[in-house]
């Protein structure tokens, strides 16, 4: 039974991938992040409502993270459990499901938006559409400072919004997907350490560093074997995210960043305003050449190319553990 929901799961992981590819996140179809998204907003709404203090607000974005994580998890179980009997109806509620949980090519078509206005030289349109898709402020960034963010995010989503859900959907199909989805919309909205959020997003963001712990290891590995489709070296880019894999706040952002610098021979990182706050951050990567709107491009190749080893990487695994049943 374990064997075969297994090699199931990963053809529907497959088949999710494909149909993230060809589809993206239509507009119709009612998107489950959303609803997460309203969810968090309600309780923070709730939570500020009711507690004051800042350790009250502090173990109320811990309860935040409890009814999310159970929710997220066991709506999806418990419809792919009624269906269970159903091989056809099941795979297609996985398969669905997981699409859901891949964002790779609506990252590339945002970021895509950015580099046609880049292209066309209109900076304030840069602005408002690189606006959709960082948390920073963007109304006074100048060319090369869009073009950074752009890279940035394209970078760190590569693994919060590609490998990640597929690596927990490899695991244990839409159910565990989708709760990492949860922590990663808790983190998304309430994870900032700045005063608003400090106390109630501690918790969420915690817990979001703990989920994408190994997903964010693995993504910036992947994206060093995807160094040659950029013109990158293999073992350059390597020691370039090693070296620099602490140059972030995060414990993990800076894998798939740096990896990604390393592997275009460009330089990240470094000061960004958040919700009118000064942030300063270390860079990463060595600037061998100067970054330009081209590189959003080829960031997009990398996160491609890594989602794609990725599911090579899982069917080798899986084939060659279950060759005998195949």
């Amino acid at each position: 039974m374990a064997q075969s929901f297994i090699i199931m799961n990963l053809i529907d992981v497959v088949a999710a991938v494909l149909l993230d590819l060809i589809i993206g996140d239509p507009t119709w179809f009612p998107h489950p992040v959303i609803f997460m998204g309203k969810l968090v907003s309600f309780l923070e709404k709730r939570g500020r409502q009711l507690f004051k203090s800042e350790i009250a607000i502090k173990t109320f974005g811990g309860i935040i993270v409890l009814i999310m994580i159970s929710i997220s998890f066991s709506i999806p179980f418990a419809v792919l459990y009624i269906f269970k009997t159903n091989i056809l109806a099941f795979n297609i509620i996985n398969t669905v499901l997981l699409c859901t949980a891949l964002s790779a090519r609506c990252l590339s078509k945002e970021a895509k938006k950015v580099y046609c206005s880049l292209e066309k030289n209109d900076i304030e349109d840069a602005r408002v559409k690189l606006s959709y898709i960082v948390g920073r402020d963007t109304q006074n960034l100048n060319k090369d400072e869009i073009t950074r963010a752009v890279v940035e995010t394209v970078a760190e989503n590569t693994s919060d919004g590609v490998i990640a859900p597929l690596f927990y959907g490899i695991i244990f199909g839409a159910p565990l997907a989708m709760m990492y989805k949860a922590v990663n919309t808790m983190d998304s909205m309430l994870g900032y350490m700045n005063e608003k959020y400090r106390h109630i997003g501690f918790f969420p963001a915690k817990v979001d560093d703990i989920f994408n712990l190994i997903p964010a290891r693995i993504t910036g590995v992947l994206m060093c074997i995807a160094a040659p489709a950029v013109g990158g070296n293999i073992l350059e880019t390597v020691k370039i995210m090693v070296r620099d894999r602490k140059n972030h706040k995060s414990p993990n952002c800076a894998y798939p960043e740096a990896a990604a610098a390393g592997a275009m021979g460009v330089k990240l990182g470094g000061t960004n305003i958040y919700f009118g706050e000064i942030v300063y951050k270390p860079t990463l990567g060595d600037e061998k050449v100067k970054l330009d709107f081209s590189h959003i491009n080829n960031c997009i190749k990398l996160m491609y190319l890594s989602e794609t080893i990725m599911v090579i990487a899982a069917a080798v695994l899986t084939y060659g553990i279950f060759k005998e049943v195949l």
